[in-house]
């Protein structure tokens, strides 16, 4: 077995027994390592200390929960291996700047830890050659474009560790990005009705951060007061299309674990640099959406 898988067997452990106390010395026992070198795997290869996580799963878990109102606070905590509802409740507002029962009465996007898949890291798949991983099935093939794409939206700037799925806790600001632009479009009537929506992560002039645009598709270069622009150059690119089960996973779990093995895995493996962005293609960013592209242009073709 190798080490990843070891660490992943772990990973799937805390995942079936969130609820029940979890020891250290229990998950190292169970891929025979010492509890020492056991915590230094896991941190290497899932970013964060174990306890560190199995709180983050826990309030991921929680998050998920308190929208529906079939359960009082307070089972949702023990569900979720919180032994108190002061306890949870404190652990909460540190991680998303809001109490339970906050989030509770008017839900919005988190930002929440994913839980790994550290095949991903490790398994190489050939253009057009379909990878399935836990919940997500992902391809990764070329598409070229012979004229100029046009989109009109909105951008935003944040630290580069709070990007989505990311490891950092708390509001997920490009979900409020993009439902302040649903919220706005009927007030530019260029965009195409049936156009697609495009998210775009490129550098910001601070090293620290990064920008994000959202936009929609419209038929030529316009601009419209308020609004930033977007074109996506004819050329050649590499696309990595995935599925997820609803919308939810798809924009959370699933771009998370793409984009982390389009950039650590495939795209090092066949020594192709790209330029300084990355567009995820929608047909629609709305809840029914359950397909997405990430598309890069490589530096030299």
């Amino acid at each position: 077995m190798h080490a990843w898988e070891q660490i992943q067997q772990t990973v799937d452990y805390i995942e079936e027994h969130i609820a029940e106390e979890i020891k250290i010395e229990t998950l190292a026992k169970s891929v025979a390592l010492s509890q020492f070198y056991y915590q230094r795997l896991f941190s290497r290869l899932v970013n964060k200390p174990v306890n560190e996580y199995v709180k983050l799963r826990r309030l991921a878990k929680a998050a998920d929960c308190l929208p529906t109102h079939d359960k009082r606070i307070i089972d949702i905590a023990l569900e979720c291996g919180f032994s108190s509802h002061e306890i949870f409740t404190r652990t909460f507002k540190n991680a998303f700047g809001m109490t339970p029962e906050e989030y509770r009465a008017n839900p919005v996007r988190l930002n929440k830890f994913i839980k790994p898949q550290l095949l991903l890291n490790y398994t190489l798949v050939d253009e057009n050659v379909p990878l399935i991983a836990e919940g997500i099935v992902l391809e990764i093939g070329r598409h070229r474009i012979s004229s100029p794409q046009y989109f009109i939206g909105l951008t935003a700037e944040e630290p580069i560790k709070q990007m989505p799925g990311g490891g950092e806790t708390g509001i997920d600001s490009l979900g409020e990005l993009w439902d302040t632009l649903h919220a706005s479009k009927l007030c530019i009537p260029e965009i195409k009705p049936n156009g697609d929506e495009l998210g775009v992560a490129y550098a910001s002039k601070r090293d620290d951060h990064y920008c994000y645009f959202a936009g929609a598709e419209v038929d030529s270069n316009l601009q419209v007061d308020g609004y930033n622009s977007w074109i996506v150059e004819a050329g050649e690119y590499v696309v990595c299309s995935f599925e997820a089960e609803d919308f939810e996973h798809l924009v959370m779990d699933a771009i998370y674990r793409a984009h982390k093995y389009l950039f650590e895995t495939w795209l090092p493996n066949h020594q192709i640099v790209t330029k300084p962005f990355a567009m995820e293609r929608y047909a629609s960013h709305t809840p029914d959406t359950t397909k997405m592209e990430i598309w890069v242009m490589p530096a030299t073709i």
